[in-house]
């Protein structure tokens, strides 16, 4: 099985002008780990929980931009690499949320629950 397949149909995105504050509460409002961050399709961050919870640690401000606080570039994947590869590659990494994208435009994050739940029905 390969990732895109655990795609879904859209991704919740943000710009690089939204808040930290904005950013924390469309993750709690979508039940979501991650959003990525774009300028216009293409993925120029990251930003996780994990993110948010360490601003808050260092004295972030709400009112920041998500792109204080993101990680610049993240590790991207095709949408042909195998969910084995996937898992192999957040193991090796110790990330969570794998962003899939086709050139510089993002398909979708797939996490780590999604590449468990795929690995367990093989």
């Amino acid at each position: 099985m390969r990732v895109e397949a655990l795609v879904s149909g859209s991704s919740i995105v943000v710009g690089p002008e939204t808040t930290l504050g904005d950013a924390a509460v469309v993750l709690i409002s979508g039940s979501i780990g991650a959003l990525a961050v774009v300028d216009g399709r293409r993925v120029i961050g990251i930003l996780t929980d994990r993110d948010v919870v360490r601003a808050v640690a260092e004295g972030g401000d709400p009112n920041d931009a998500v792109t204080t606080w993101m990680t610049d570039g993240p590790d991207t994947v095709p949408p042909e690499v195998s969910v084995s590869e996937a898992a192999d590659w957040l193991l090796e990494t110790g990330y969570r949320h794998l962003p899939v994208t086709v050139g510089e435009e993002l398909l979708g994050i797939v996490d780590i629950r999604d590449v468990l739940w795929a690995l367990r029905k093989t």
